[in-house]
């Protein structure tokens, strides 16, 4: 059975005539910890995908998107503790430059990274996917990047 549970935001900032990913590390004891991610968490039973992107992306960084972009990638992955096979919806929110990150406490610090070094830097396949995305859809001028628009 397929499963839409999590939303996956990646919050892009310009920066210096380019652009930098936000990445948070995962507080210790909690999924995952220690290991650098993008923004991400589970969906309420009363909200849209892209909602509960916006709600986790304020809960976890304090941060409001002066843009926000759906993402035509999905993050797929199988969770053996349920027996799950999850299907966690995209998106990418811009922030400005000077915004301030307030982390909640599942994470324990946060890094902007400039695009290029943040590619290598992610760890699951999905994620590359979408910053890929990112930079030749909504960065490099593609034409359906106003269809992506929320």
């Amino acid at each position: 059975m397929i499963h839409l549970y999590y939303v996956v935001v990646l919050v892009v900032r310009p920066r210096a005539g380019g652009y930098q990913l936000l990445l948070a590390r995962r507080a210790e004891g909690k999924y995952m910890g220690g290991t650098w991610q993008l923004i991400s968490g589970g969906l309420k039973s009363d909200e849209t995908a892209w909602e509960g992107a916006l709600r986790e992306m304020r809960e976890e960084t304090g941060l409001t998107p002066s843009g926000f972009y759906r993402l035509s990638t999905l993050a797929s992955f199988y969770r053996p503790d349920n027996d799950s096979l999850n299907t966690a919806p995209m998106f990418c929110a811009f922030v400005d430059e000077n915004a301030i990150v307030t982390l909640n406490p599942e994470h324990s610090e946060f890094e902007w990274v400039d695009l290029d070094a943040a590619q290598s830097r992610l760890m699951w396949p999905n994620d590359r996917q979408a910053l890929a995305e990112v930079r030749d859809i909504l960065l490099g001028g593609g034409s359906t990047r106003e269809y992506l628009r929320i």
